[in-house]
C-alpha cells in the first residue's frame, strides 16, 4: 500500500489529489481543484496539500510519494516531477480505459495525445502560442460578454445561427467577436462560434496524431465546457469522422491523477531495487 499525492499546477487552476495505491487497486482518498486568480500557485499548491492531507486525516509524513506535474516543478516539498502530457495520458486511462486519445485544453494551450492502454504517450500535437482555441481566450470573451464562465456551455448549446470567429489568433479572434456584438449578434450565437472554431483547431490537432479508434477525452481546463464537447460531436458528425469525444466528472484532475499513479509506480520501483531514499 502506498500513499501518493499529485499536484498539478495550471495557468488558470491549481489541482490536487491524494490515493491509496496498492497494486492495481486505487482508492481516491481527497481530491481539490481552486482556480489560482491573483495568487501565488505555488502557496496555493502547498495549502492544497495540507488540505486534501487533512481530509484524508493524514499528515505529510503519511505520504510516501508527493508528485508534481505542470508548473509545479519548483515546489520544495515534494518528492518528484513529471512531464504534463505523461500525466494527462495516465489519468485518461485511469478515467475511462477505453480512451486512445486525449483532448487537453488548458488555459493557454490546447494539445491533442495519442496513448496506447497503458497510457504510454505515442504522438502528440500542441497548438501555437497564438491560438485562441485556449480557456484563456474563452474566459476574456465571457468577461467582455458580461457572462460567468459556468454559463458559457449552456449559453453555447442554445445557439440556433452560430457565427465562426477566426481561427488565427486570439486578437483577431477577439475583434471579430466585437464585430459581432456591435451587429447585435446573441451570445449564444457568439459563443457557439467560438466552440466551433475552437473545436476545428482541435481536431486538426487530433489528426495529426493520425488516430484511428478508440475514445477521445477531454481533459484540462475547459474539459467540463459541455458547449465545447457539443462542438466537438457535432464538428465529428459533420466531418463523418467515426471517434467518440466524451468528457468525465474528474477531467478537471486528469493531471494530478496521472502524477499521482506514477509516483506511486516509482515508489514501489524504488522500494523493490533498495533506492528509496533516491526518491526523496
Amino acid at each position: 500500500m502506498t500513499i501518493s499525492a499529485g499536484i498539478d499546477v495550471g495557468t488558470g487552476a491549481v489541482k490536487a489529489v491524494l490515493f491509496d495505491v496498492d497494486g492495481d487497486s486505487i482508492e481516491v482518498l481527497a481530491k481539490r481543484s481552486e482556480r489560482v486568480r491573483r495568487r501565488n500557485p505555488l502557496k496555493l499548491a502547498e495549502d492544497m496539500f495540507e488540505a486534501v492531507t487533512g481530509e484524508a486525516g493524514l499528515n505529510r509524513d503519511d505520504v510516501a510519494y508527493i508528485a508534481t506535474t505542470g508548473e509545479a516543478e519548483t515546489l520544495s516539498f515534494t518528492t518528484g516531477h513529471f512531464y504534463s502530457m505523461t500525466t494527462h495520458a495516465r489519468g485518461a486511462i485511469y478515467l475511462d480505459p477505453d480512451v486512445r486519445s486525449v483532448l487537453d485544453v488548458g488555459a493557454l494551450h490546447g494539445r491533442a495525445i495519442s496513448i496506447d492502454g497503458r497510457g504510454k504517450v505515442i504522438n502528440y500535437r500542441m497548438t501555437s502560442q497564438c491560438a485562441s482555441g485556449t480557456g484563456q481566450f474563452l474566459e476574456n470573451i465571457a468577461r467582455y460578454l458580461g457572462i460567468g464562465q459556468e454559463e458559457i456551455g449552456p449559453l453555447s448549446k442554445q445557439a440556433d445561427s452560430p457565427e465562426l470567429v477566426s481561427g488565427i489568433c486570439a486578437v483577431l479572434a477577439e475583434t471579430d467577436v466585437i464585430n459581432m456584438v456591435s451587429r447585435q449578434i446573441s451570445t449564444p450565437n457568439i459563443l457557439k462560434g467560438i466552440h466551433l472554431s475552437m473545436a476545428g483547431r482541435l481536431l486538426k490537432l487530433l489528426r495529426g496524431t493520425l488516430v484511428s479508434d478508440g475514445a477521445v477525452l477531454l481533459t484540462g481546463g475547459l474539459a467540463l465546457d459541455d458547449g465545447l464537447l457539443a462542438a466537438l460531436q457535432e464538428s465529428l458528425a459533420e466531418q463523418n469522422i467515426d471517434i467518440e469525444v466524451k468528457s468525465h466528472p474528474d477531467s478537471l484532475f486528469a493531471g494530478a491523477i496521472g502524477a499521482a499513479i506514477w509516483g506511486a509506480f516509482r515508489h514501489d520501483k524504488l522500494s523493490k531495487l533498495g533506492l528509496l531514499a533516491a526518491a526523496s
